[in-house]
């Protein structure tokens, strides 16, 4: 099994990464394998409505983007963390989020578990948490939860480190992740798979006269 985190942090090694790393910790004690990807401090393109995804399966834009895209089914499982930003998450995270599950990403993630994390330095962290769980919540993918929200507060990597509720809340929301995963696994050894979902129905509430 393999999980895929996304640290959406420009700080590579800051409070977001300290929080996965705790969360990554307890995947590792259970031989569950992770794939990073850091977004970096570079721009990430946002979603042009071009339809390019929808034919083809991956974005035309030559990026980590269309790379995850590609190797879609490679993960079980998803995880993605930000920092606080006004409130929300930040605008690489949103651009790579909006363009990665548009198109077939969504569609092969279905029935896979996925989560937030979030670090702030005071507020905004539930506000940010809800916005990130609403690209699990409209693909079909059971949202992992824990003993609490699932953020750490924090200024610097070592504030979040003394952040002892917040680690255990990655450790225990990890030991939720783990759990989900194995019973799905288990599932389908005895021939419980995903569900088969109907053709999607879109409706533009534009009625004809």
């Amino acid at each position: 099994m393999k999980v895929l985190i996304v640290n959406g942090s420009p700080n590579k090694e800051g409070c977001t990464y300290t929080a996965l790393k705790e969360f990554e910790s307890v995947l590792i004690k259970h031989n569950i394998s992770t794939h990073w990807v850091y977004l970096g401090k570079k721009p990430v393109a946002g979603c042009i409505a071009c339809g390019y995804c929808t034919e083809n399966g991956h974005c035309f834009q030559t990026d980590v983007v269309a790379e995850l895209q590609k190797r879609v089914d490679e993960f079980d499982a998803m995880v993605v963390g930000s920092p606080v930003y006004y409130s929300g998450p930040t605008g690489q995270v949103i651009a790579f989020l909006d363009r990665l599950f548009y198109g077939g990403f969504q569609q092969n993630m279905a029935g896979k578990p996925g989560c937030a994390v979030v670090s702030c330095r005071r507020g905004g962290a539930s506000a940010t948490y809800e916005q990130l769980n609403q690209y699990f919540s409209i693909s079909n993918m059971p949202i992992v939860s824990s003993q609490y929200w699932n953020s750490v507060h924090g200024f610097t990597a070592d504030d979040v480190k003394k952040d002892l509720e917040g680690l255990q809340t990655m450790r225990t929301l990890a030991q939720n992740m783990v759990y989900l995963l194995q019973l799905i696994e288990s599932g389908k050894k005895h021939g419980i798979n995903k569900p088969q979902y109907e053709d999607w129905i879109g409706t533009h509430f534009i009625m004809d006269k």
